[in-house]
């Protein structure tokens, strides 16, 4: 099994590779579009980026570093929007330098939301009034089926963190029953009294339930029974 951190790790490849073939098949499905750059954030988590061409993650950096540009007008309207020629583009000064720069002349970027989830798309050209018919063809379908996957895949994700609590507890569930019988054994109380005393042990020393028991159980025998009566006593 994997551990958390391998986890997280598989899980943030496994979505910049879904990313990059989003961008990779818009550009395919776009006539004169020479790039695409993706970018996803969850629920307002850091926004990652991914791109066709490595060039053209500045585009989506000085976006995202001025405060300004498609992909936070389009996020913040909800619309695709659209620059028909970035030579005569008045918007954005630092992301319309960049673009030019790149040989860039018209671009489009559509948002895409669905449970939290936010995804933009941005397709390039190299000729200006290029993209005009973006917004209507395949990658607006490419980029909802995208969006839609990346929501599964977190329901799944939170399905199997679930499955995994509920596992712990399965396995710590022995040694806590053991333990609150060596504490009504010691205190003289009943079962709920036993674990509650457990749990205050667990929140006062910052450790789990599971280890607080396993210490209890693991002391039977050590010192004799007076040294664990009189630390129970303690959150009794």
């Amino acid at each position: 099994m994997l551990s958390q951190t391998g986890r997280q790790g598989s899980e943030t490849a496994a979505t910049v590779w879904k990313l990059t073939e989003l961008a990779e098949q818009s550009v395919r499905h776009t006539a004169a579009c020479c790039g695409a750059v993706v970018t996803v954030a969850d629920a307002g988590a850091e926004r990652r980026t991914t791109a066709t061409h490595p060039d053209l993650v500045a585009l989506a950096a000085v976006q995202l570093a001025a405060g300004e540009g498609p992909i936070l007008t389009a996020l913040d309207s909800g619309e695709p929007v659209d620059a028909w020629d970035l030579l005569a583009e008045d918007r954005w000064p630092d992301y319309r330098a960049v673009a030019l720069d790149s040989g860039i002349r018209s671009a489009v970027t559509l948002p895409f939301r669905r449970s939290g989830i936010e995804v933009t798309l941005s397709l390039y050209s190299f000729r200006p009034g290029a993209l005009d018919d973006a917004v209507r063809g395949p990658v607006a379908l490419l980029g909802e089926q995208a969006t839609a996957n990346l929501v599964r895949e977190r329901h799944y994700r939170a399905v199997l963190a679930e499955v995994d609590q509920l596992e712990n507890a399965l396995r710590s569930r022995p040694v806590i029953d053991q333990a609150s019988g060596i504490v009504m054994h010691v205190l003289g109380c009943d079962a709920a009294e036993a674990f509650q005393i457990l749990r205050r042990i667990s929140q006062r020393t910052n450790r789990k339930l599971a280890d607080v028991a396993e210490a209890v159980a693991d002391s039977v025998g050590e010192s004799g029974g007076s040294a664990l009566e009189q630390e129970l006593t303690r959150f009794a």
